[in-house]
């Protein structure tokens, strides 16, 4: 029991192309972030640059700690990886504004022999534009969460490594998407009211609340590899597929809930400063109609 508690924590297994393909990633970033800043330091503070290495930095805990070694044994660490996948690195790689420092960081050579070509096909431009729609990016990532957490197909990306590195990248995409019309990074435009993203999460929110519920209250195991192989630390499949669904009730409303409190308090606080404003403006008219009317 000790030892396999102490694997909990050091039971790494690095993957090697995707540990150097992050390592490649964090530094064109960084690269891109440097050259940016001399012409936009405003608009790409250090803490961007910290959140998008942040990012690949939970990605890599996801891929290479003891929740991917462990998650074809317990479910609730196969949970808390695809967590991490769906709702720490994404919202961190976006708050990054990753589409300008990307660019800005390769190598010059591939301007004029491969992004200006790319860049200018029209199908590039209107497939940006479609992904990040908010309600292309919803349907997006909520079809990938429940599509995959579907028995047969969990079952399947069990079986397969190639297929499960899939499933991750599914994962890891679509909730990029989604959490880009809610972060706005530059230079995204808004699309529709800042009231439709409080819906958005909000109705993202039922979806996890109700794939969690089911598996905390279905009363059957789901996903029965888990009910055929050796249990470590004494838990039950069903009390594991239980605490599975606990994990992802809490961690994904609170994820969810956290934003709507702060875009609800960015509107209000906006409509109250618009309304003091309308109000400073009135009282300044007729103090010039009164003086006006004195001379």
């Amino acid at each position: 029991m000790q030892e396999s508690a102490s694997a909990l924590v050091t039971n790494w297994d690095i993957p090697t192309v995707v540990t150097c393909a992050l390592m490649l990633v964090g530094v064109i970033y960084t690269a891109g972030w440097i050259e940016i800043r001399r012409t936009r330091p405003s608009q790409f503070p250090p803490w961007r640059l910290m959140a998008f290495l942040t990012g690949l930095t939970a990605i890599f805990v996801a891929v290479a700690s003891p929740l991917d070694t462990f998650s074809e044994s317990l479910l609730f660490m196969h949970m808390a990886q695809h967590f991490v996948l769906m709702s720490i690195a994404p919202p961190l790689l976006v708050l990054g504004s990753p589409v300008v420092p990307m660019l800005r960081g390769l190598p010059r050579w591939t301007i004029p022999t491969l992004l200006r070509p790319l860049l200018r096909l029209p199908i590039i431009h209107s497939a940006s534009g479609f992904l990040v729609r908010p309600l292309v990016a919803w349907i997006a990532m909520n079809a990938a969460y429940l599509a995959w957490h579907i028995p047969p197909a969990y079952e399947f990306a069990l079986s397969s490594e190639h297929w499960h590195n899939v499933e991750h990248a599914c994962f890891l995409f679509t909730s990029m998407l989604f959490w880009w019309p809610i972060l706005e990074p530059w230079p995204f435009r808004r699309r529709g009211s800042r009231w439709m993203i409080l819906l958005y999460l909000l109705l993202a929110d039922i979806v996890n609340t109700g794939l969690s519920a089911f598996l905390c209250f279905s009363g059957r195991l789901l996903y029965p590899s888990y009910g055929e192989i050796p249990r470590p630390f004494g838990l039950s499949a069903l009390n594991d597929q239980v605490a599975a669904g606990a994990l992802m009730w809490v961690l994904g409303s609170i994820v969810f809930l956290l934003p709507v409190i702060a875009i609800t308090m960015q509107i209000f606080s906006v409509k109250g400063a618009q309304r003091l404003e309308s109000a400073k403006t009135r009282t300044a008219r007729g103090y010039r109609m009164q003086l006006s009317g004195t001379e």
